[in-house]
C-alpha cells in the first residue's frame, strides 16, 4: 500500500518512522543530481541506501511533474522480470510482439520523472541494460539506484552511503554534543519508540556511545539494537555485543527478510558472491587492514590463484563489503567494517582452514619483520628515505602484528614470538610502545619452550632495552647479563649487551664500570663486524666521557659514531646529534647546541619517533632560554610537554614542568614558576625519582630564590596548589599564555568552569573548558580552519606544501591544546568562533 505524499505523482510510500541525520549526505545529492542523471547510492546491507535514496526523492519531487515512482527489486529473483516490474510500478502496459523496453521509453521520453530501482545486487546487469536504454531515449529521466554494487551504466555515479556519524572518542565531550552525533540520535529516537519514557542521560550515554562504535554506524544494527531496550538496558545490550548477531536476531516482522536482522542483511550480501569471493572475503578477515602484496601472499592458495585477488578484491569492493582505506608508503590500503569482519571470520571458523590462514598471516608479517631488521640498521643501501618508509610500514602493521603475535602466544609458538618480538624492538622503541612489548617477551619467556639459544639471547638483550626505556633499570640489567652470558657461551654476538650495561653502569653514576663496558661493547663490535653497534658504543664512551668532564673526548667519540653511522639508519645519526647538543650546551656554545638538536629533531620527526622528538625539543628549549629567545623556549617547550604526555612518559612530564617553571622565572611569573615545581615534585614523587645531579642542584637554587622572594607562607601555598594539579593539568597551565590562572583559580568574580583534570578512575570532571582559554598559534588556527573544512591530513599538507607528518603534528598539538579527541570537536569548535553562517 503506498501513499501520495501530496506533492507531484508517484508512489513513494510514507516513512514509517523519522528520518535521522543525513542532512550533509542530501544537501550533496541533491546538487549532484541537479548535474547527473544517475546516480547509484552503494553500501553494504543496512547501511540505509533505501532509505536515503526516498527521502532524496521525496524532497527533489516538486521539481518533477512525473513524480518519483519506486520500483522494489528484493523479490524479484528472475533478472527478465525487472523490465515488467518497472512497467508494472509505472502502470505501462507491455505490447504484444515489442520489446518491454521500446514501450517503456516511448511512455518515459515525455515524463520529467525519477525513477528509483532499488536493491538492484542480484539483478545488477538487467537492471545496468535497462538504465541504459532509458537514460538514452528519455532526457528528462533522473535515475536513482540503491545496490551493494555500481550498475557500471555510462553517465553513472557511484556514491558510497557512509556509516552515521559515531564519537571517535568520548572522554571530552558533554552529553550534548555527544547526542548530536547521527548514530547516537538515531539510537534515542528508536528506543523512544519502543520503550516510552526511554531518553539519553548522562548514565547512560556512554554505553549508547559504546554500542553505535561498536556497531560501525551501521542504522540497521543501530535500529535493531535499540529494539533490545524493551528487555535490557542499554549496558547491558552494549555488553552483549560481542556476538552481535546473536543479539540482534529479530527486528521488524514487516520489513523485507533480509533486513529484519544483522546476519540476514549481511547474509543476503554474501550469497550473492561468487565462491571465490566467498573464499576471499572470509580470509581477508584475519587482516586488521591489508595492502594487495598481503591479500595475495596470505589469502591465495586452495581455489584462488595470486593472479585473481586484485579482480576478486575489487569486486568486494565494488559490492560494498570492502572499504578503500587510506595510502601507506604509495600503496593502497583496504579494511572491513567490524561487523562485515566479524561475520567474515565467523565463516573462516565454519570452513575449517582457520588455523591455516591465521598462520599464513602470522608467517608473511614474521618475514616481513625478519626482512625489515636486515635491512633497517646495516650501512649503505637502502638509502634512509626507505628506512623511514621500513618505519612507517611497522607503524601501519600494528594491529595485525598484534594478531600475529596473539596467535603465536596461543599456539605456543615461543620462537616465533620472540622473533616477531625481536624485529619489533625498534619500533616499540621509536612509537613508545616498550611496556606492551616487553609484556610480549615476558608472555613468551613464561612459554619456556626450547628455543636457540641465539634467539634467546637477541630476545633478553630486547626485553633489557624495553626496560631501560621505562626506567625499569633493574630488570634490565639483569636481562642484558643474562643475555651476555648466553651469548659469551657462544650464542652469538655481545655488543649490544655490554652496551646497555655501560648506559646502565652511568645512569647509576658508576663512571668506571661505565667506561669499561663502553670501552669493551666498542671492541666486540668491531670484533663482530657490526657498524651499527659500534657507531652506539661510541656514543657510550661519548657520554661516559662527557660525564667525567672531558669534553673534547667525549667530541672526538661522537664525531667518531657520526662517521661510523654516517650511512646507516638515521636514529643512531639523530642519537650522536643529541648528545652533541648537551655537549655543546656544557661548552656554552648555544648555537652549536641549537643546530645540532635541530638536526636530531629533524631525522626524528620523519619516523615520528615522538619520545625522541620530546627531548631534542626540550633541549631546544633550554638552549633557546640561554640565549633569551623565550619565544622561541616557549615554543619548544610547549611541544615537547605536550609530546610526553600524549606518549604517557611520566618522567619527561615531570622534567618538562620543571623547564616550564624555570621559562616562567625568566618571564617574570614566579608565582607559576613555584606551582609548576610543585606539580614536577609530585608527579617524580610518584614515580620515586628524586632529581639528582649538579643541573637539579642549580635549578633547585632559581627556584630556592624565587620562594624566598615570595615568602614561606605564599610559597608553600603555590606549591600545594601545583601539587594538588595532576599531570595534564599541570601541563595545560604550564604552556597556557602567561598571565592565565590555573585550572580552579582566578581572579575574585571572575567565575567561569575550572579546567577539568582527570579523576582517580581516569574519568574527566568536565569537558574542555581549558579550551576556551587556550590560544592557538597562527599556524594552527590555519590548520584547524582546514580540519573543519573536512580535509585529512595529507589534504592539509598538499594545501600548505608541508609534510603530511609535519600536518598531523599540528593536529595532534591542536588536540592536545584545546584538549580535544577528534576532528569533529575541532570543527564544532571552529563553527562556534567563525563569525557569520557556516
Amino acid at each position: 500500500m503506498t501513499t501520495d505524499l501530496g506533492i507531484g505523482t508517484g508512489n513513494l510510500p510514507a516513512e514509517p518512522n523519522s528520518f535521522v541525520g543525513r542532512e550533509r549526505d542530501l544537501a550533496e545529492l541533491a546538487l549532484l543530481l541537479g548535474d547527473v542523471r544517475a546516480l547509484t547510492l552503494c553500501g553494504p546491507g543496512g547501511i540505509g541506501k533505501t532509505r536515503l535514496a526516498l527521502r532524496l526523492a521525496c524532497d527533489l519531487v516538486p521539481e518533477f511533474p512525473g513524480g518519483a515512482w519506486l520500483v522494489e527489486l528484493g523479490d524479484t529473483d528472475n533478472p527478465a522480470l525487472v523490465p515488467q516490474r518497472v512497467a508494472a510500478t509505472l502502470g505501462i502496459r507491455e505490447e504484444p510482439g515489442r520489446p518491454l523496453a521500446d514501450t517503456l521509453i516511448d511512455a518515459l521520453r515525455p515524463r520529467a520523472l525519477i525513477l528509483i530501482l532499488d536493491t538492484c545486487e542480484h539483478v545488477v546487469d538487467a537492471c545496468a541494460a535497462l538504465a541504459h536504454q532509458l537514460l538514452a531515449a528519455c532526457p528528462s529521466l533522473r535515475l536513482i539506484a540503491t545496490s551493494r554494487e555500481p550498475l557500471r551504466v555510462r553517465g553513472e555515479t557511484a556514491w558510497r552511503v557512509p556509516p552515521l556519524a559515531v564519537p571517535a572518542q568520548f572522554g571530552e565531550l558533554s552529553d550534548a554534543d555527544l547526542a548530536e552525533h547521527e548514530a547516537v540520535r538515531l539510537f534515542g529516537e528508536r528506543a523512544a519508540a519502543v520503550r516510552p519514557g526511554f531518553r539519553l542521560t548522562s548514565a547512560n550515554i556512554g554505553a549508547v556511545v559504546r554500542l553505535c562504535r561498536t556497531l560501525d554506524g551501521i542504522p540497521l544494527a543501530i535500529e535493531l539494537a535499540a529494539a533490545r531496550v524493551r528487555a535490557l538496558s542499554v549496558e547491558q545490550i552494549a555488553d552483549r555485543l560481542g556476538d552481535r548477531f546473536a543479539l540482534l536476531a529479530s527486528g521488524d516482522r514487516t520489513a523485507p527478510p533480509r533486513q529484519q536482522t544483522l546476519r540476514a542483511a549481511v547474509d543476503w550480501s554474501y550469497e550473492l558472491l561468487t565462491d571465490q569471493e566467498q573464499v576471499l572475503l572470509r580470509r581477508l578477515s584475519v587482516f586488521t587492514d591489508w595492502n594487495l602484496e598481503m591479500a595475495e601472499r596470505v589469502c591465495a592458495g586452495h581455489g584462488v590463484l595470486p593472479e585473481t585477488v586484485l579482480t576478486l578484491l575489487a569486486a568486494l569492493i565494488d559490492k560494498s563489503l570492502v572499504t578503500l582505506d587510506a595510502e601507506v608508503n604509495a600503496a593502497a590500503r583496504y579494511r572491513l567494517l567490524d561487523t562485515i569482519r566479524e561475520y567474515a571470520a565467523s565463516r573462516l571458523a565454519a570452513s575449517g582452514e582457520e588455523k591455516d590462514v591465521r598462520l599464513r598471516h602470522r608467517d608473511y608479517l614474521l618475514d616481513l619483520v625478519d626482512a625489515t631488521t636486515a635491512r633497517a640498521f646495516v650501512r649503505g643501501d637502502p638509502p634512509w628515505p626507505v628506512r623511514v618508509a621500513l618505519y612507517q610500514r611497522a607503524h601501519a602493521e600494528r594491529a595485525n602484528l598484534l594478531a600475529a603475535l596473539q596467535v603465536s602466544l596461543d599456539l605456543g609458538h615461543a620462537e616465533a614470538g620472540l622473533r616477531l618480538c625481536c624485529g619489533l624492538r625498534a619500533p616499540w622503541i621509536t612509537y613508545g610502545d616498550v611496556s606492551a612489548g616487553a609484556g610480549w617477551l615476558d608472555r613468551f619467556f613464561a612459554l619456556d619452550a626450547e628455543v636457540p639459544d641465539s634467539l634467546r639471547a637477541r630476545a633478553l638483550v630486547a626485553r633489557a632495552e624495553l626496560a631501560f626505556e621505562q626506567q625499569d633499570y633493574a630488570v634490565a640489567a639483569a636481562a642484558a647479563q643474562e643475555g651476555l652470558d648466553l651469548a659469551r657461551a657462544g650464542a652469538g654476538p655481545q655488543a649490544a649487551a655490554i652496551r646497555l650495561l655501560a648506559v646502565l653502569a652511568l645512569q647509576e653514576r658508576r663512571l668506571d664500570d661505565a667506561a669499561s663496558s663502553a670501552r669493551a661493547a666498542l671492541a666486540a663490535a668491531r670484533a663482530e663486524d657490526d657498524p651499527w653497534e659500534e657507531g652506539l658504543a661510541h656514543i657510550a664512551v661519548a657520554a661516559v666521557l662527557g660525564r667525567r668532564g672531558d669534553l673534547s673526548g667525549a667530541q672526538t667519540a661522537y664525531e667518531a659514531a657520526l662517521e661510523v653511522l654516517r650511512d646507516n639508519n638515521g636514529w643512531g645519526i639523530a642519537l650522536a646529534h643529541y648528545g652533541l647538543g648537551w655537549l655543546a650546551m656544557s661548552r656554552q656554545d648555544r648555537a652549536a647546541a641549537m643546530r645540532s638538536f635541530r638536526t636530531a629533531l629533524g631525522l626524528y620527526r620523519e619516523i615520528d619517533a615522538r619520545p625522541e622528538m620530546a627531548k631534542c625539543l626540550a633541549g631546544i628549549g633550554w638552549a633557546a632560554m640561554t640565549t633569551g629567545d623565550l619565544a622561541l623556549a616557549r615554543e619548544s617547550l610547549t611541544e615537547s610537554a605536550q609530546l610526553s604526555l600524549a606518549t604517557g612518559q611520566r618522567l619527561p612530564v615531570a622534567r618538562g614542568l620543571t623547564a616550564l617553571g624555570v621559562l616562567a622565572l625568566a618571564e617574570r611569573d614566579p608565582e607559576r614558576a613555584i606551582r609548576l615545581e610543585g606539580a614536577a615534585i609530585a608527579l617524580r614523587e610518584e614515580l620515586g625519582r628524586a632529581p639528582a645531579g649538579p643541573a637539579s642542584q642549580r635549578l633547585g637554587g632559581f627556584f630556592a630564590d624565587a620562594r624566598q622572594r615570595l615568602g614561606e607562607q605564599a610559597a608553600d601555598q603555590l606549591l600545594a596548589e601545583g601539587r594538588a594539579l595532576g599531570p595534564n593539568a599541570a601541563v595545560r597551565y604550564g604552556i597556557s599564555e602567561p598571565g592565565t590562572d590555573p585550572p580552579g583559580t582566578g581572579p575574585p568574580g571572575a567565575g567561569g568552569p575550572a579546567a577539568p583534570e582527570a579523576a582517580a578512575d581516569g574519568t574527566q570532571a568536565g569537558p574542555g573548558a581549558v579550551a576556551e582559554r587556550s590560544v592557538l598559534t597562527p599556524r594552527e588556527l590555519q590548520i584547524a580552519m582546514l580540519v573543519a573544512r573536512g580535509l585529512s591530513n595529507k589534504a592539509i599538507a598538499e594545501e600548505l606544501v608541508i609534510s603530511p607528518a609535519t600536518a598531523a603534528r599540528h593536529v595532534a598539538n591542536i588536540f592536545t591544546k584545546l584538549d580535544f579527541t577528534s576532528r569533529a570537536q575541532l570543527a564544532a569548535w571552529v563553527a562556534g568562533r567563525t563569525p557569520g553562517p557556516t
